[in-house]
């Protein structure tokens, strides 16, 4: 599991959560107690949601192509080495929020370039 935080501009993740997404990366190789508690849903052509079906909270957003999970920050206990380093579609962000955080910014089109398959 990576300590580094990212945080997520894009329509999709702010009409899903309210705001911005943030999340730290956790790899592949993750497994879930209770999965019969688990609901999932297709948010795009390239990833798809987990949530709770019991209490409703979002558990994970994963890439289809490599099943690479990333889960919102909040559900892991706090840990002092934690570290906000990157946003993603920042060309999406509206005006009304800003992080002061140093971060590496990357627009919708930059992310794409980078990570897309």
């Amino acid at each position: 599991m990576s300590k580094e935080i990212g945080a997520c501009h894009c329509l999709r993740c702010r009409t899903w959560t309210g705001g911005p997404l943030l999340t730290i990366d956790c790899g592949s190789n993750v497994s879930f107690e209770g999965q019969e508690q688990i609901g999932v849903f297709d948010s795009s052509e390239w990833a798809e949601r987990g949530f709770c079906l019991n209490c409703g909270s979002h558990l994970f957003y994963r890439l289809k192509a490599n099943h690479q999970y990333f889960m919102p920050v909040g559900i892991f206990e706090e840990d002092e080495t934690f570290v906000f380093d990157h946003q993603i579609f920042i060309d999406e962000k509206p005006e009304y929020y800003n992080f002061s955080n140093e971060t590496q910014k990357l627009t919708g089109a930059e992310f794409f370039a980078k990570y897309a398959p």
